[in-house]
């Protein structure tokens, strides 16, 4: 007897909390978000304090979060939510005006999983949030080098590079170099002739060593460590 086909495995849609406080800007994104079979918006918040509710509140996979918010800045907010218990797997995509928020790489540090520009077209923040929710970092290169080269050069002279790295094996100190110049999981196991599967694997074990969250903080300690030049 022929049995019927079953049915597709599909996956619940991505989750958003959009967290800025022009409502014209959250309608903008609500109404792109929304046309997606994939992303499903689940609170707006207009400041920083909102978001933290709506995030312990919500538990979105994705924060879409501005930074110049009043009442509690995103940079400060992103802090609460990625110490907050309960919220682990919620990841923050900051929005930047890049050229006058100076704030990027404090807002990686606080535990932001990545950035976006303001002025990204639709496509581009698509796939920003979809890159996010799975838990990888976002971190254009054209952005990422000047920024985190410009506010850590500052820092590099008083971190204990050696120290902080002790515990990291030659393979490892090689694969976060190449994870803090932007490179991929794929292009990381072709430059060191090993898959991406080991490549995963040798991320996975630098951010447990170093006590990252993400991939973002790994490459904020590539720099700090001057694995990666500016």
């Amino acid at each position: 007897m022929k049995t019927a086909d079953a049915s597709p495995v599909t996956n619940p849609p991505i989750k958003v909390l959009l967290a800025d406080d022009e409502g014209l800007v959250r309608s903008g994104f609500r109404l792109l978000l929304e046309l997606e079979d994939d992303i499903t918006v689940v609170a707006e918040a207009t400041n920083g304090a909102e978001a933290v509710a709506l995030a312990r509140a919500t538990r979105p996979d994705v924060v879409l979060m501005d930074i110049r918010m009043p009442k509690l800045d995103g940079i400060h907010a992103t802090a609460q939510i990625a110490e907050m218990a309960g919220l682990e797997h919620v990841h923050v995509l900051i929005l930047t005006t890049y050229d006058t928020d100076a704030y990027v790489f404090d807002a990686l540090q606080a535990g932001a999983s990545g950035f976006l520009l303001k002025d990204a077209g639709p496509a581009e923040l698509l796939h920003a949030i979809r890159v996010v929710a799975v838990g990888d970092a976002l971190l254009a290169p054209r952005i990422t080098r000047r920024l985190i080269a410009q506010f850590t050069a500052q820092l590099r002279a008083a971190q204990a590079a050696e120290d902080r790295l002790a515990g990291l094996t030659e393979r490892e100190r090689e694969v976060l170099a190449h994870v803090g110049r932007g490179l991929s999981n794929d292009e990381i196991g072709a430059a060191l002739f090993v898959s991406p599967a080991t490549v995963r694997t040798h991320v996975s074990h630098t951010m447990g060593k170093l006590g990252a969250r993400d991939r973002a903080q790994l490459v904020v300690i590539a720099y700090q460590t001057g694995l990666v030049g500016s």
